[in-house]
């Protein structure tokens, strides 16, 4: 009886960062576009219904004209915030996150867009933002909109809201989501000079709108 060759095992595939679930891109050009959500420790995901509240609360605001704005989206997770304001016509758009395999998925949705005015940098936020403080050299170098999404519970804001501040145009807008409301009667010091121009809630999120005070139109 004659031996079977012997058959090499086949290669193992790549593992794949887990998915959980996906959000969506809510309007502008890349409308219904899903987003995949990557399995990763402290990514929580926007929800679409509140940035859809966000993104009109900013296109009455902007009065929709979105062409001369520039984005920074320091916890970028699954990118919904700052690829949401590039489908809407931002001219440029800087996500900012610390996994890899997060990171790997944004690379794919900007790609799969063809998003030529988003780049995607890994990095962890509050660095990647001292960063870009050290570096600035005039208003080009400065965000009209800054979103701050940190995870719950780990006491960023206090570090990260002077980083922002010093990183907007004036009048820039700065996008907050906490844990507990931002009361504006009673506001902790790290949030003196700045105005809660609005603000809302979703089930365990507070979500707030904030600019600098005395500061109300923003620049192109």
């Amino acid at each position: 009886m004659s031996k079977q060759p012997s058959q090499k095992p086949a290669p193992k595939p790549r593992p794949r960062p887990a998915l959980t679930h996906q959000v969506r891109i809510i309007g502008g050009d890349w409308k219904r576009t899903p987003l995949p959500v990557v399995e990763a420790a402290g990514l929580r995901p926007t929800p679409d219904r509140v940035r859809e509240t966000v993104f009109n609360w900013l296109t009455h605001l902007l009065d929709g004209q979105w062409s001369g704005v520039t984005c920074l989206d320091l916890f970028a997770g699954t990118g919904a915030l700052g690829l949401e304001a590039a489908s809407r016509g931002a001219a440029r758009v800087m996500l900012v996150e610390e996994s890899q395999a997060v990171v790997r998925q944004l690379e794919a949705t900007r790609d799969k867009l063809k998003a030529s005015q988003v780049s995607i940098l890994r990095g962890d936020a509050r660095t990647v933002a001292q960063g870009l403080q050290r570096r600035l050299t005039g208003p080009a170098d400065r965000y009209h909109l800054i979103f701050l999404d940190p995870p719950f519970h780990a006491d960023l804001l206090p570090v990260m809201l002077p980083l922002c501040a010093d990183l907007l145009v004036p009048g820039g807008y700065l996008y907050v989501e906490t844990e507990k409301p931002i009361d504006g009667a009673t506001l902790p010091q790290w949030l003196r000079g700045w105005e809660v121009v609005r603000a809302d809630s979703a089930g365990m999120v507070f979500f707030h709108l904030l600019q600098r005070q005395n500061l109300h139109v923003i620049e192109a």
